[in-house]
């Protein structure tokens, strides 16, 4: 793993090569952001029975992306009169970094992983839960009646659906007795979670969404009453900052229900002969589809159906999960 390999290099060289594999990993991501958008046009044109982007980059239109990420760097940078002025110009950075934090401890393959921490999954839920305080800060910094709504339900919404998704995750850790993110893909050499725990699985899947902020589910940018919420105010690079936070929390999130629900880089019986990151990666690329299909066909909630159905349902069935699976595995296991 990184991590073993820096320990046994001096601490200067350890530094050098711990920012050089963050730098690229960066230039990883950034490039899963924007091809992943270029997927969730062409997926979307796909379904809705029209040409995606066909322009720019040839008849697929694989630099459309590319040139809407330079027209976003060329824009003015525009800053409200009233705005909050240090807490507006910070605020996307505290939505972003968390982002990029939580991709450390995701174990890609048994030999590709940034840091092995023995509560990997609690680093993970906890480190997440800061983008929080970016968007209130950005939207309240903002001086705006519709950023500051589109905050506040950006807050609730997350404090709310934390809740299940977490619950969602204590049975998988019950089965395995362990916070490790490299003990729960290894407990999965025989059988997936997403057979053992299914119902946690679609709990998880749900919360997912609503984390992410992704239709149905996304009422803090609510276009059609908060002209488009807690970022109303931004433009260019730091407009630009609250959508990397959120295509990265896509990137995190399709990973994190990979090694948890769908054995990581574990195969499918008799294709063992298939390196562990191919399959990592296909499952992965399974699981953004389905966020993206996701998308495209559910229609937007109400907020009050929205915080009912994380109340009311998703949490009730996730404590019920939590017993169930506490009593199987005290009488079979």
């Amino acid at each position: 793993m990184i991590n073993h390999l820096l320990e046994s290099t001096p601490s200067l060289t350890n530094f050098a090569i711990f920012f050089g594999l963050a730098t690229a990993f960066l230039f990883v991501v950034l490039g899963f952001v924007t091809y992943a958008i270029l997927a969730e046009r062409k997926v979307m044109g796909f379904m809705q029975g029209r040409y995606g982007p066909n322009q720019v980059g040839g008849r697929w239109g694989l630099l459309q992306t590319v040139a809407d990420v330079l027209k976003l760097l060329l824009k003015e940078d525009t800053i409200p009169k009233l705005a909050d002025r240090p807490l507006f110009i910070i605020a996307p950075v505290i939505a972003f970094a968390p982002a990029f934090m939580v991709l450390a401890t995701i174990p890609f393959t048994d030999k590709l992983q940034f840091a092995d921490i023995g509560v990997g999954l609690l680093y993970y839920i906890a480190i997440s839960g800061l983008t929080t305080i970016g968007i209130v800060a950005g939207s309240w910094a903002s001086n705006n009646k519709y950023a500051l709504l589109g905050g506040m339900r950006a807050a609730a919404q997350m404090i709310s659906y934390e809740v299940p998704l977490v619950m969602s995750v204590l049975g998988v850790v019950l089965l395995t007795g362990s916070l490790n993110l490299n003990d729960i893909v290894r407990a999965q050499d025989d059988v997936w979670f997403i057979f053992l725990q299914p119902i946690a699985f679609i709990v998880f899947l749900i919360a997912s969404v609503a984390e992410l902020n992704r239709t149905p589910f996304d009422l803090p940018e609510a276009e059609s009453e908060l002209v488009a919420g807690f970022h109303v105010e931004y433009s260019g690079f730091r407009w630009a900052f609250f959508m990397l936070a959120e295509y990265v929390y896509f990137f995190a999130m399709a990973a994190l229900t990979t090694v948890l629900f769908l054995g990581g880089w574990h195969p499918v019986a008799f294709l063992g002969f298939i390196p562990g990151a191919v399959w990592f990666a296909i499952k992965f690329s399974c699981i953004v589809f389905l966020l993206i299909w996701f998308r495209i066909t559910f229609p937007r909630l109400r907020a009050d159906q929205l915080m009912e159905f994380g109340w009311k349902v998703l949490l009730p069935v996730a404590l019920a999960n939590i017993f169930l699976t506490a009593l199987i595995k005290v009488l079979w296991f």
